[in-house]
């Protein structure tokens, strides 16, 4: 509302006007090579989005059209709209390493990285990527203008669970690719010897996200999310456990997703088993997995 203030409403009708014409006169003359249709007509209708770009740009536009054009750009080449739950191997789903869930004290929704799930493999890499895509998009459509809390959470982890390709991939999802999306980025109980690695990641984040980076130990956490949201592992009392499948969709009051109903308790254990059976067989035909965590593959 500052911004908007600041600028005034006509100057930033303006600048979306503005920004529409120089991007059909720039940057247009290779639409079918270029960039997917459904995100040219989106840009040309749909005023939030323009303004999101030019925000996040501070109302630059030369700066929101660079921005806008490296985004539609990589929602071509990534299939951003056309990724559905079908598009995206089983196994990635079945990990819980990345997923939806929760609130934080300022009602921003949570996106949970549970570090110590990830390993770094060039095989499924691009896959991986689709994956975050998928989970981004599939609440940018439900949520519309609403940002994201990112949660690091790095309990149990260590060097090979470090993947700054990924990790760059990450930020340039909220820097470049959904504007005005990060709320914050929390990284929770992050081992001293990576410190180096983060002091990178800022320099990746640039200046107009950098104030978005924080830093909690397991018992300060609390600080930005209530204990009803975060796990026992880290302080909390929320008694949710990731199980796929369904697809859970927890914004509901009674949990619902695509696939139906979240399992009861019974029909959770059982499926339980069946993942750690699972385990077991994914453990034998892979070894570069040297540790094996006790729940879930390594991802």
């Amino acid at each position: 509302m500052a911004e908007v203030e600041q600028h005034g409403e006509q100057d930033i009708e303006k600048k979306i006007e503005d920004t529409r014409e120089r991007f059909k006169n720039e940057l247009l003359q290779d639409l079918a090579e270029k960039y997917d249709s459904r995100d040219v007509e989106k840009l040309q209708t749909d005023d939030a989005l323009v303004e999101g770009y030019l925000t996040w740009r501070l109302y630059n536009v030369d700066d929101a059209l660079k921005m806008i054009d490296e985004s539609l750009q990589w929602r071509k080449e990534f299939g951003v709209n056309d990724l559905t739950e079908n598009s995206i191997p089983k196994w990635m789903f079945e990990t819980g390493a990345v997923y939806l869930h929760g609130y934080d004290k300022e009602g921003n929704k949570l996106f949970w990285f549970k570090v110590k799930l990830h390993v770094k493999d060039a095989k499924t890499a691009l896959d991986k990527k689709k994956y975050v895509a998928f989970w981004l998009e599939r609440y940018a459509k439900k949520e519309p203008g609403m940002p994201l809390t990112v949660v690091f959470d790095m309990t149990e982890s260590g060097l090979s669970n470090i993947d700054m390709d990924f990790v760059k991939y990450i930020v340039n999802c909220f820097k470049v690719y959904y504007p005005k999306f990060l709320s914050k980025m929390i990284i929770v109980d992050m081992p001293w010897i990576m410190n180096a690695a983060w002091k990178i990641v800022k320099s990746w984040l640039g200046p107009e996200a950098i104030s978005k980076l924080k830093f909690a130990s397991k018992s300060e956490v609390q600080t930005f999310i209530n204990p009803e949201y975060l796990p026992p592992s880290l302080g909390g009392t929320d008694p949710f456990q990731y199980n796929y499948p369904p697809l859970c969709d927890d914004d509901f009051q009674t949990p619902m997703c695509e696939n139906g109903p979240i399992p009861g308790e019974e029909e959770t254990n059982v499926k339980e088993d069946e993942l750690d059976v699972k385990d077991a067989l994914e453990t034998s035909f892979n070894s570069e997995v040297a540790v094996k965590p006790k729940k879930g593959w390594r991802w």
